[in-house]
């Protein structure tokens, strides 16, 4: 029978650290680095939902996330490189977090996520 060393860790937090964690979640296992202000950017845009590029970009930056919406612009379109938000339209471009992210925003939210880390068995 196998020894397996279990952490189990139980934390009650607000919605927007829920939504960074999920957001952290996806890019770690997809092997995709983020810096702290595209993490909140990402979780702004999340909780927003579909937008206004231009509006987009101004929020954040009043929000302090970022110091100029060129900055925002910049960082959403290197989020969109990493499939991480997706860019419709050509006129008044709307953005939003893709789907397949599967981030949770609104109501109760329970992360329940389930890792099991195994040694690797040399021969």
């Amino acid at each position: 029978m196998a020894i397996v060393n279990k952490v189990d860790q139980k934390a009650k937090v607000d919605l927007d650290t829920t939504i960074q964690y999920q957001i952290v979640t996806y890019c770690f296992f997809n092997n995709l680095q983020i810096s702290n202000s595209d993490l909140k950017c990402l979780a702004e845009l999340a909780k927003i939902g579909e937008v206004e590029l231009t509006f987009f970009c101004l929020h954040v930056t009043d929000l302090g996330i970022f110091k100029s919406p060129q900055s925002a612009r910049n960082a959403i379109t290197k989020a969109s490189k990493k499939d991480l938000v997706i860019k419709d339209g050509k006129n008044r471009k709307k953005i939003f977090l893709n789907k397949k992210m599967n981030v949770q925003t609104s109501g109760t939210v329970l992360l329940d996520y389930k890792i099991l880390g195994v040694e690797s068995e040399e021969s």
